[in-house]
């Protein structure tokens, strides 16, 4: 079989890509951290989100790459959908880097939509969970 020089060096170009991405780190994407305040962690808009189920409601701690965002400005609200129940409440800054909702029940199995709107006007979708 006769290879021609143009095919070969596509070949040796494939095959150096496919060994340039084989030996690269597999952190490419950002991901979920770990909790830090046993609670469930969750990525959105290159900010990580943790929700913490509270005896009077749930509390939502936010980072933006390892440091504390100040969620002074931060407005949302906490969408809890517990089997057939559903109950909502409004998410708002309790100084620092959290956000609080009263009213709210996080059971087992439940799912939760944070949907937020930062100081500056930009809307985030956070979905949890519980395990």
């Amino acid at each position: 079989m006769n290879f021609k020089p143009a095919s070969l060096r596509l070949l040796a170009a494939s095959a150096l890509c496919a060994a340039s991405l084989l030996a690269a780190p597999t952190v490419f994407a950002h991901g979920d951290a770990k909790p830090q305040h046993g609670g469930i962690v969750r990525t959105a808009s290159d900010l990580s989100f943790e929700l913490v189920a509270a005896a009077d409601g749930a509390t939502l701690y936010v980072i933006d790459h390892g440091k504390d965002y100040d969620t002074a400005g931060v407005s949302g609200k906490l969408t809890v959908l517990n089997g057939a129940d559903k109950s909502e409440a409004d998410l708002k800054p309790a100084g620092g880097n959290k956000l609080e909702a009263k009213g709210v029940k996080l059971g087992k199995g439940a799912k939760a939509v944070a949907a937020l709107q930062t100081a500056d006007k930009k809307t985030v979708t956070v979905r949890f969970t519980v395990k």
